[in-house]
């Protein structure tokens, strides 16, 4: 099956960059389904109940490199398959409107192509060098699919940034692997098992913490979230959905995979996992609510869902090293279902702000308005997705939460269980869905209600049906696994019982009320639109008259006189002023004359500034001291060559003569 994978990778690549622009983007959809259909199968098998292993590469000096799939490998590829599909669905019909780009569409579809064999790579391999080539291949594909509008500066300088701090990932897991391979002689992921179990746990503990940084900064926890708010923003939006629902995924993957392998203290890994998920979470949703560009702005709430995910991982972690084994279940359950789901509903925001955004040609928030009149489709995908990502019921999002709630309020009766825990996490998930519920509604009611506050939003109009259709399938996963949720956490239990080493002694009480929540309110949804659909036979026999209201001094509204997004929240933003840095920019009054003013406030992440921004400052000024050597003299570039040379010759003979005299003092 891999050689086949590698086969299909390879013609399918030649095929791009051979066939005309009209079709490159059909040939791409058709990699990806047979690579798709090539990794589900046995993804499907092995959750199933069955296994599957193969050795890819046998006798060389580093061991045998082999794939292998178990219930954590299989539920990641199965929902990176189903994202990676729905994206390219869209891509290429969201990418018709570059046209006369055949070079840079070529190359942003193979890198999709090989993104996505990437992924498979990385959830299939079980050694350690192997891992690492196929976790570079995933950086580098996606740096060029993040850059793809590579005319634009702040692209590129996204683009820069993610590629340099997705090496920075490498950097750690490398020195991750290296130091398991320097203590028992492999790269294979066992070699970490056995390696731990000899060990003293404070080895284990600065193990996991090397692996945890690596995948923490793929992930986007805070404090190594500064790449993400860049690179969501700068990339097309089908991009920016395989990125959050996708790409950032498998920084979990890999905290998870590392669990299972790693047998350190998991109480004190839980706690180190819970508090800086709860800042991830908290943080992530307080900046997504200030900000005026709905891309950035979902780009911090994948910052919020990656804390989510990364409390409910805690939460697990910390009830397997209590040995309370329902809230290990409900914990890691519920981490695994919300990367699921995270990967649903955050796709569908992005697919449905690429409409908006070709429709308006803008992502500005405060330039919107009146949207859902003039497209009533789009409105109501990423009114679903809102919902879905709020915790409402009867959507997915509902589901994970209500899991890991179970879980917590199940712990209350332990003695075992700190209160602290319990109160930390509950009351920071509450935090965090009524931030949530406040960003959404602000987006929503901007950009999709009232009126149109800028020409281009008065022009906008529905994109086409096929722009359309990959929204619909992911809505149709969102509402299934909403209306039946047991399947899906069944499909969970045995992986969730390997992360928590048992399991608990029943849970299907709990999945049958979640599942009576969701029809009781699609019941509630089912009773409302019979009681509108009778109200409008009744009245649509009536003769309706129109009457001018009373416009309270004004002849007509205007825009202006409605809410905009930063007067929505001007409450909250000036909560928080202390943890951003404010800036406006706004017309003074020079004319006795009145005159059209604007005024537009913009934050900036103080996070951001402290780790990159000052260091990257001083970097740059430190090597500005050495510009006189780049004077542009042939004769110096020449000296520099000669000097090279000789420190080269040089310093070898030093080496040798000190080796020498210490063999002298020896025999005096």
């Amino acid at each position: 099956m891999y050689f086949s994978l590698v086969v299909s990778v390879l013609i399918f690549t030649v095929l791009i960059a051979l066939v005309k622009e009209k079709h490159k983007g059909t040939v791409a959809l058709g990699g990806i389904l047979v690579n798709v259909a090539l990794s589900s199968i046995p993804a499907i098998s092995v959750l199933q109940g069955n296994s599957y292993a193969e050795t890819v590469w046998g006798g060389n000096v580093f061991g045998d490199i082999s794939i292998s799939i178990d219930g954590l490998s299989a539920w990641f590829i199965l929902l990176s398959n189903f994202t990676m599909t729905t994206g390219i669905l869209y891509g290429r019909q969201y990418l018709k409107k570059y046209t006369g780009q055949p070079a840079n569409l070529s190359l942003h579809y193979i890198s999709y192509v090989l993104n996505q064999a990437a992924l498979t790579g990385v959830f299939f391999f079980q050694h350690g060098l192997a891992f690492l080539c196929t976790w570079e291949l995933l950086a580098l594909s996606a740096f060029i699919l993040v850059i793809f509008e590579n005319g634009r500066m702040e692209t590129l300088k996204a683009g820069i940034n993610y590629l340099i701090q997705s090496h920075i990932s490498i950097i750690f897991l490398t020195l991750g692997f290296i130091w398991v391979y320097t203590s028992t002689g492999s790269f294979d992921f066992e070699a970490i098992r056995e390696y731990n179990a000899g060990g003293k746990p404070e080895a284990g503990l600065l193990l996991f913490l090397t692996f945890f940084i690596g995948f923490a900064i793929k992930a986007g926890f805070v404090p190594f979230h500064t790449w993400l708010p860049h690179a969501h923003p700068a990339a097309p939006s089908h991009v920016s959905g395989i990125m959050s629902g996708v790409i950032i995924k498998v920084g979990i993957y890999g905290i998870l995979r590392m669990l299972m392998l790693i047998n350190g203290n998991y109480l004190v890994l839980g706690y180190i996992i819970l508090i800086l998920s709860l800042v991830s979470g908290i943080y992530g949703v307080m900046l997504a609510i200030i900000q005026h560009n709905i891309k950035k702005l979902l780009a911090y709430h994948s910052i919020e869902n990656i804390g989510i995910i990364g409390i409910w991982i805690g939460i697990g972690a910390i009830g397997t090293g209590l040995g309370h084994p329902f809230m290990a279940y409900a914990g890691y359950t519920g981490a695994l279902l919300h990367t699921l789901n995270h990967s649903l509903f955050k796709s569908l925001l992005f697919y449905s702000t690429g409409n908006v955004y070709q429709a308006t040609h803008s992502v500005h928030i405060e330039h919107m308005g009146g949207l859902i009149k003039r497209m009533p489709r789009t409105a109501f995908l990423f009114l679903l997705a809102a919902l879905a990502i709020c915790g409402f019921p009867p959507f997915n999002g509902f589901i994970s939460e209500f899991i890991i709630f179970s879980g917590l309020y199940g712990a209350i009766s332990s003695h075992h269980v700190p209160a602290a825990v319990i109160i930390l996490a509950i009351g920071g998930l509450a935090l965090i869905g009524g931030l949530a519920l406040l960003c959404f509604t602000k987006a929503f009611g901007i950009i999709f209600l009232g009126t149109e506050r800028h020409q281009q939003a008065g022009l906008a109009r529905e994109v086409p049906q096929a722009m359309l259709y990959p929204g619909y399938l992911v809505s149709l996963l969102i509402i299934l696994i909403g209306l039946f949720p047991g399947p899906f956490v069944s499909l969970l239990q045995d992986t969730a019982g390997a992360l928590s080493g048992s399991l608990p002694a029943s849970h299907t009480g709990l999945t049958d009320v979640m599942q009576h929540i969701s029809f009781s309110v699609w019941g509630l949804i089912l009773l409302i639109a019979v009681l509108f659909t009778v109200r409008q036979a009744v009245t649509s026999r009536r003769t309706a008259r129109l009457q001018p209201t009373w416009g309270c001094g004004y002849t007509a509204a205007t825009p202006s006189m409605q809410y905009t997004a930063s007067s929505f929240v001007r409450s909250y933003s000036k909560l928080i002023r202390s943890l951003v840095i404010t800036n406006k920019a706004r017309d003074e009054i020079k004319e006795i004359i009145p005159v059209p003013l604007s005024a537009e406030t913009h934050y900036y992440d103080k996070l951001e500034k402290g780790l990159i921004d000052w260091p990257a400052r001083n970097l740059k000024g430190f090597l500005g001291r050495f510009k006189f050597l780049q004077n542009g003299s042939v004769q110096f570039y020449v000296l520099y060559g000669v000097v090279f040379i000789a420190i080269g010759i040089a310093i070898p003979l030093i080496i040798s003569a000190m080796q020498y005299l210490m063999q002298m003092l020896k025999q005096l």
